[in-house]
């Protein structure tokens, strides 16, 4: 889908809080004792500000359609968070684009291993994860909503 690009995009702009408020809303629809936002872990706009970490949108002709989030201050995990495709352009590898960016920027900043977590309500997401080479492991923080931990060596294997 070339009319859809990837960029980073300030934490605090109105179409990351757009993204995230329409990520939350689908979070209370989807989860069978809905989503408090208040009730996951915190997660402070400082966190997602370089060199603590970044948020990339998807845009579709100009207008925001996704958007993804990754944590920078561990020394060797790239953190993502908050990832969420549009209905509206799911299926059409948008959020795989946004996944493998948000690696790479993992990646760049010197991480060697991805992580993330995700509620059982999310298959779709949980699908794509597994696909992509993300392996369930034990539980690495307390997230109240999240049923499953996955874990991504992000540094190239050499040859044999």
């Amino acid at each position: 889908m070339t009319a859809v690009t990837i960029g980073e995009e300030p934490a605090e702009s109105d179409d990351v809080r757009c993204c995230f408020e329409q990520y939350y809303a689908e979070l209370e629809r989807r989860f069978a004792g809905g989503f408090d936002v208040a009730a996951a872990l915190p997660l402070g706009l400082d966190e997602l500000t370089p060199p603590r970490g970044l948020v990339l949108l998807a845009r579709l002709d100009g207008r925001p359609v996704g958007c993804g989030a990754v944590k920078l201050a561990d020394p060797a995990v790239a953190e993502i968070k908050r990832m969420w495709i549009s209905p509206q352009v799911r299926g059409q590898g948008v959020g795989g684009r946004l996944l493998a960016e948000l690696e790479a920027r993992g990646l760049a900043a010197g991480k060697s291993v991805a992580r993330l977590e995700t509620n059982r309500s999310l298959a779709e997401a949980i699908a794509m994860y597994r696909r992509r080479g993300y392996r369930e492991v034990e539980p690495f923080n307390d997230e109240r909503y999240a049923d499953h931990w996955f874990e991504k060596d992000l540094m190239p294997r050499a040859a044999l």
